[in-house]
């Protein structure tokens, strides 16, 4: 649960002991049209589920992807979206986590390399029940997988790549769209991609190349998922991509509660901020927001075969 910011005095000088970094954005004008957030963390952010979907349907967002990035949080994606109605679930190890379990680093996600119990047996069975949760109803994509060289160091490589092959053969058997995660690596995945066969439905989410990579994307088939990075400063190389886009080929996410959209920068993000970065992306494309909303809605329904 998001605490408010403190509105008491203090010794140093009235100052408030708190910004407004914990507190919850307020709610855009809701959309004309109902669009779908196409990744989000509901467990990793505060309140119930059913408050969160509340919210965002409030705005015109009746629809959101739950994405799993280990083992409990496939689980608990799956049985979410069971228990929704307009969640959608993928399964998938994240590329950081396939390293920690064949290196065996208990804090996770580790540059350092540390050893302990593990092994490729120990991600290959984490990688069968992804499988057996993938083959469920509610289950519409295999994702968040990839590449990640920003947070794995060299020694991690080989585990990441593993697990993302095998992240592709699930998604292929069993026809659902596959997440990637791309992070500094996109050669690297647009050739694993090529070497095993893209499944038919590919979105990057979060996607962080340029234009020239944005083209490659659009001319293989893939889908480009933007979220409220796109929104900020530092980010007109994100915004050409954009631009240079197919309009069928875009999504909108949230990756909530992470890159919250500009204004808002800093502050909690969840499906009901959607809008924000979508008339964002609206102004980006010169188009109009209604259209944009209608062509995004379509794109993620055609993705997640809902």
């Amino acid at each position: 649960m998001a605490a408010t910011a403190s509105n008491s005095g203090s010794a140093d000088g009235g100052r408030k002991k708190n910004d407004d970094k914990d507190v919850p954005p307020p709610p855009p004008a809701p959309l004309n049209v109902p669009v779908a957030d196409s990744h989000t963390h509901l467990d990793m952010q505060g309140g119930t589920v059913t408050e969160a979907l509340a919210k965002a349907a409030a705005v015109g967002v009746t629809t959101v992807i739950q994405v799993g990035c280990d083992l409990a949080g496939s689980r608990w994606a799956a049985e979410t979206a069971a228990a929704h109605d307009g969640v959608w679930a993928t399964v998938a190890l994240h590329p950081n986590e396939a390293p920690r379990i064949v290196l065996g680093d208990p804090d996770g996600w580790s540059r350092q390399g540390a050893r302990g119990p593990g092994g490729e047996a120990a991600l290959d069975a984490a990688l069968d029940e992804i499988d057996a949760l993938a083959a469920l109803e509610h289950v519409r994509g295999v994702g968040e997988t990839g590449l990640d060289f920003f947070r794995t160091g060299p020694e991690g490589v080989a585990a990441q790549e593993r697990s993302f092959r095998r992240h592709i053969a699930i998604a292929k058997r069993h026809g659902k769209a596959l997440v990637i995660h791309d992070r500094d690596a996109h050669d690297d995945v647009l050739r694993v991609l090529a070497e095993e066969g893209a499944p038919e439905l590919v979105v990057f989410h979060c996607f962080s190349g340029d234009a020239a990579m944005a083209k490659i994307c659009a001319e293989a088939g893939y889908y480009l998922s933007f979220a409220g990075n796109v929104t900020f400063k530092n980010a007109q190389p994100l915004r050409d991509a954009l631009a240079a886009a197919p309009l069928d080929r875009i999504l909108v996410e949230t990756d909530a509660p992470f890159l919250t959209p500009v204004p808002y920068r800093g502050r909690p993000n969840a499906p009901y901020l959607i809008p924000v970065t979508l008339r964002a992306m609206a102004a980006v494309k010169g188009v109009d927001e209604d259209a944009l909303a209608t062509a995004i809605a379509a794109n993620t329904a055609r993705v997640f075969q809902y």
